[in-house]
Formats: C-alpha cells, sequence, structure tokens
C-alpha cells in the first residue's frame, strides 16, 4: 500500500514559504501614488498656512518640530551620612523649602528605597554566610 499524498497545507507549514514580495500591498502602492505629489502638498499646506489656516499651520508644525519637553535642572544636595531614612527626610526638606523640585525629590526617594532594599539584601547574605558557617562547624 501506498502512502497518500496529503492534500493541502500540512499544520505548521506556511502555504507561501517565500511570503509576500516586498512593495507590492497596498500601502507601498498608494504611498507611490502620493510620492509624486508630495512637494506640491507640501507647498500647497505651506500657502495655506501662511494665509491664516490654523489646521495647515499645525500639521505642518505637528510633522516638523519635535514636542518641546520640559527639562528640570540639575540641583546640588547635601544628604546626611546617617542612615537612609535621615536621607530621605532631608530630600523632603529640600522639596518643602523649594530647594529640589518635586519630581527630583521622588526620583532621589525612589533612589533611596531602592538603596535600602539592596542594602538589606547584602545584610540577608551576611547572615546567612555566618549561620552556614556556625553549622558547618556542628
Amino acid at each position: 500500500m501506498t502512502p497518500k499524498k496529503p492534500k493541502g497545507w500540512q499544520p505548521g507549514q506556511s502555504g507561501n514559504p517565500k511570503g509576500k514580495t516586498p512593495g507590492t500591498g497596498e500601502l507601498q502602492r498608494i504611498r507611490a501614488l502620493i510620492g509624486e505629489h508630495v512637494p506640491e502638498i507640501i507647498e500647497q499646506l505651506v500657502t495655506a498656512a501662511k494665509a491664516g489656516d490654523i489646521q495647515a499651520a499645525r500639521l505642518i508644525l505637528v510633522r516638523v518640530l519635535p514636542p518641546v519637553k520640559a527639562i528640570e535642572q540639575p540641583q546640588m544636595i547635601d544628604l546626611p551620612d546617617g542612615t537612609l531614612t535621615d536621607q530621605g527626610r532631608a530630600v523632603l526638606r529640600s522639596v518643602a523649602a523649594g530647594e529640589l523640585a518635586p519630581g527630583q525629590g521622588a526620583q532621589l526617594l525612589t533612589a533611596i528605597g531602592t538603596l535600602g532594599k539592596i542594602a538589606g539584601l547584602d545584610e540577608l547574605v551576611a547572615r546567612i554566610t555566618v549561620l552556614e558557617a556556625t553549622n558547618a562547624k556542628h
């Protein structure tokens, strides 16, 4: 008995292993049609914007200029050498006094909190090491 030839696609097998030919999709066709008219379209948009068309001006500006993002200037702050809690309180005092921007204060408090977690892990590792050394002797 000869094995039957499978019909159609097999599971996990592509019906078109080479894939679609690049540049043959609808989007590429539309871009090609519009592409030859782009300089004229831009010229008309600029003319309309100069004539007071707010939508044309907005479209040009949104596409040409990146949005302006607020940037906080770096600010020096003296943190005490004490505990992480003392350092967190110093950050809060600086924010409350207007010496430090709230966003910068929040970032510093997050960093102090992360440092606290790392210090806690270091302490646990040290304790486990001592316990293992003590139990190994017995």
